[in-house]
């Protein structure tokens, strides 16, 4: 019985690192980086917060689908182009990143740290 426990602390465990590790296919950049990445016009710009943090404070360009309604929102993204997907902390946009990739999307950009590593 005490195998059938140690079995379980394993899964456990394997499952939540693996839930923080970053999706694989998914490039990552900073904070600084997406400056340069703005001036893209081949590139679709996603911030998943929610519509009062986006009202708050937002980048120009980018368009607000908040992470809970991102999976029936997808056909308002284009599968063809690159999306950069950001948030407040980098935690919802890497969750997003997952979701896109699952729904078949290829070329996704995660914004590590998010708006909060903007100044």
């Amino acid at each position: 019985m005490e195998y059938v426990n140690y079995i379980l602390i394993g899964l456990f465990l394997l499952l939540t690192i693996q839930r923080m590790m970053p999706t694989k296919g998914v490039r990552h950049i900073t904070a600084a980086e997406l400056n340069k990445e703005l001036k893209d016009k081949d590139k679709q710009f996603v911030d998943v917060r929610t519509p009062a943090e986006f009202k708050g404070n937002h980048i120009k360009g980018f368009k607000n689908i908040p992470l809970q309604v991102l999976s029936q929102k997808s056909n308002e993204i284009s599968k063809d182009k690159e999306v950069v997907v950001i948030c407040q902390s980098g935690m919802r946009s890497q969750k997003a990143s997952k979701i896109l990739k699952k729904l078949g999307f290829i070329k996704i950009t995660n914004v590590k740290g998010g708006m909060s590593f903007l100044s």
